[in-house]
């Protein structure tokens, strides 16, 4: 968790509340939604705006709670400069309360979302922040080559 840019005499419960924070979410937790919020903490620190924002990932499905992220996408995002520290978890309902921003990496995970939590203003598709040219679903790069997890990094670098 990261600390907004308050005095040293705000307490911190109105630190957290001045956090903008963002939930990334795929299926398992281990190739694109750790992805999104590596390169989304990358971007930050780059821009120096870290200190004000939460950024997390989950999955919407129980598969690999607690691992790491995918080798292959660890070491894709490697070669990028981005690193990838998060361990696997299932979104929860609380979620919906504590996250300003959910975004799902495909509609399939954004339809699990609306069961899980409801239909709520702050939850988007990633695609919504790409230009028409990239597909409305981040594909799962969990079964292909090489080449999917590259794609998956292009596209969350473009968002």
């Amino acid at each position: 968790m990261s600390v907004g840019d308050e005095s040293p005499q705000a307490t911190a419960n109105e630190r957290s509340q001045n956090l903008k924070r963002v939930l990334f979410v795929c299926l398992g937790n281990i190739c694109r939604s750790p992805a999104a919020e590596g390169v989304m903490l990358h971007l930050l620190k780059q821009m120096e705006l870290q200190r004000g924002f939460e950024i997390d990932s989950a999955g919407t499905s129980s598969y690999h709670i607690g691992e790491p992220a995918d080798r292959r996408m660890r070491k894709a995002a490697r070669q990028r400069g981005i690193e990838l520290t998060s361990r696997a978890r299932m979104v929860t309902d609380k979620d919906f309360q504590r996250f300003d921003l959910i975004v799902a990496m495909d509609r399939s995970n954004y339809d699990q979302l609306v069961r899980i939590g409801g239909q709520v203003d702050h939850l988007r598709l990633l695609s919504d922040f790409l230009d028409d040219v990239w597909p409305t679903d981040v594909p799962d790069p969990y079964f292909g080559g090489d080449d999917g997890f590259e794609m998956v990094l292009d596209m969350l670098q473009a968002a």
